[in-house]
This record gives C-alpha cells, structure tokens and sequence, in this order.
C-alpha cells in the first residue's frame, strides 16, 4: 500500500457491529492494517448508538445480534436519515429471503459468514476506497 493509499483510508471511519468477538478483532486487525479507523459495537443498541454519533463511512452490520438485530439497526437508522453512504451486512444465514429484504433495505453488500477476510477487504475497498 502506497503512503496516500494509507493517508486515504486513514481519513475513513468503519463501525463493526457484531456480537462474535473472534471476528469482531479479525476484521478489525485486519482494517486497521489497511489504514483505517475503527470503531466496535457488540450489540445493536450499541451499534445504532455509535452509528448516530460518529456517523462512520462504513457499517460491517451483523445479522443476528442481541438486543437488536441488524435488520433492526439498519431499519432505524433509515427512519432517522442518518445512515452511512454504505453497509456491509455480514451473517452465518444461508436463507435468501433475508438477504433479500437486506438488499431491500439498501445493504451495499452482502457476505456470508464464515468468509475469507480477503472477501471483506475487497468489498470495503470497492465501495470506500
């Protein structure tokens, strides 16, 4: 990665919202080696509560969470108009209605888990740079 490559993402906020510790520190190793700030939620109050503070560029938004799921957090943050220009929904579901209605909400991407981080780090460059 060139140094403006890394200046570029340094200037890039990505909120992980996810439950699973394991993935939550891979992404997160994995995005900041890249250059990019990082913030983590553990639930979706959390998340949404993040979201509407920070406003980060990116969301990496778990599925299936406490207190809120994804679909929850995404819904909401349509109804307030504060949602980021993008969102990665991510989920261990293999059922295509839901990813359906996530792309009906406006999901940019969609992964499902278990992924190769490579799968991520591409999806999060073509739409943030």
């Amino acid at each position: 990665m060139s140094e403006q490559e890394a200046k570029k993402a340094e200037d890039k906020t990505i909120l992980l919202v996810d439950d699973d510790t394991e993935i939550v520190e891979t992404m997160r190793f994995a995005l900041e080696s890249k250059g990019y700030r990082v913030l983590v939620a553990r639930d979706g109050n959390q998340g949404l509560a993040l979201a509407e503070r920070d406003d980060p560029d990116l969301i990496v938004l778990d599925m299936m969470m406490p207190k809120r799921s994804g679909f929850l957090v995404l819904e909401k943050l349509r109804q307030t108009h504060k949602v980021p220009t993008k969102v990665i929904m991510v989920t261990g579901n293999e059922g295509n209605r839901h990813k359906a209605y996530a792309e009906m909400l406006g999901v940019d991407d969609y992964i499902r888990k278990p992924f190769a981080m490579d799968r991520l780090l591409g999806a999060v460059e073509k739409l943030i740079g």
